[in-house]
């Protein structure tokens, strides 16, 4: 792959109805091995890298801190990136735009830019929240390779809008210009694969929650052409840092340390790409 043009191989991993997996690390060991045991790419976690800083998730961390963390996984391997940009660090759609930009000259493959006024709940205005898009897009075609711009609709997942109102936004995302769209945890499955035939856009599926009961094949059939689990790996790993640290403090319980694995076999993920 072209270290300085990732747009294209990125963008051909977006197949509805073959859905890839962007693998969401939280830093570079993370990134390898998740490249090691078979990542086609990468993709940041907003809620995952604000935990590494011991922040909640929700806007907590600034775009300096969210470019910084997105470079270091660029450099970790040779997989395309896309950068979870929460609502692009600001309100403004100019503000988006220039987000964009900055993530293109990090290096980056392309980011998803949400409809949520962080650090709150509600969600932008939806004429805001399409010219926000809209000016994302604009910057994106503007830059001198191709990025992969991602409308996200979050109303859903936060429960300030229904179904029907993600809908008519993330379709009015891609008539503004979106490259790929999503809806975090619609109510079904069925309403995943609405979403799928009312665009010929990609649609991102997340793999947590309810939806990490379903497989892959089951997106397939729904249409779906990339599939993230969002902070979903990083919350087993803190669950068994949880689990681990209850036996030891409360039990004196040690075992659940020789559960781990192997230290060579984890030297060897991450030195393939050192």
């Amino acid at each position: 792959m072209n270290r300085h043009d990732p747009g294209p191989a990125f963008r051909a991993l977006h197949r509805p109805g073959d859905p890839f997996v962007l693998a969401n690390a939280w830093d570079a060991g993370s990134a390898r091995m998740l490249a090691a045991l078979g990542a086609q790419a990468i993709g940041t976690s907003s809620a995952a890298h604000a935990f590494t800083l011991g922040l909640p998730d929700g806007g907590h961390v600034g775009r300096d801190a969210a470019l910084a963390h997105a470079e270091a996984l660029v450099a970790a391997t040779p997989l395309p990136v896309s950068g979870d940009f929460e609502n692009g660090f600001g309100e403004a759609p100019e503000t988006c735009a220039e987000t964009v930009r900055l993530a293109a000259e990090a290096g980056l493959a392309g980011i998803s830019i949400e409809d949520t006024a962080l650090p709150g709940e509600a969600p932008y205005d939806r004429a805001l929240a399409v010219e926000r898009i809209r000016a994302a897009a604009a910057a994106a075609r503007a830059l001198k390779r191709d990025f992969v711009l991602v409308a996200r609709a979050d109303g859903v997942l936060t429960g300030r809008y229904d179904m029907a109102e993600a809908l008519a936004r993330t379709l009015a995302f891609d008539a503004a210009g979106a490259d790929c769209l999503y809806v975090p945890l619609p109510p079904t499955i069925a309403d995943l694969a609405a979403l799928c035939r009312a665009t010929a856009k990609p649609v991102n599926a997340l793999a947590a929650g309810r939806f990490a009961g379903h497989a892959r094949a089951e997106f397939a059939a729904a249409g779906v052409a990339r599939i993230s689990f969002g902070a979903a790996l990083a919350r087993l790993t803190q669950r068994a840092i949880r689990d681990a640290a209850t036996a030891i403090f409360a039990a004196g319980d040690f075992a659940p340390l020789g559960q781990g694995m192997p230290g060579a076999e984890v030297d060897a993920m991450l030195a393939r790409f050192g």
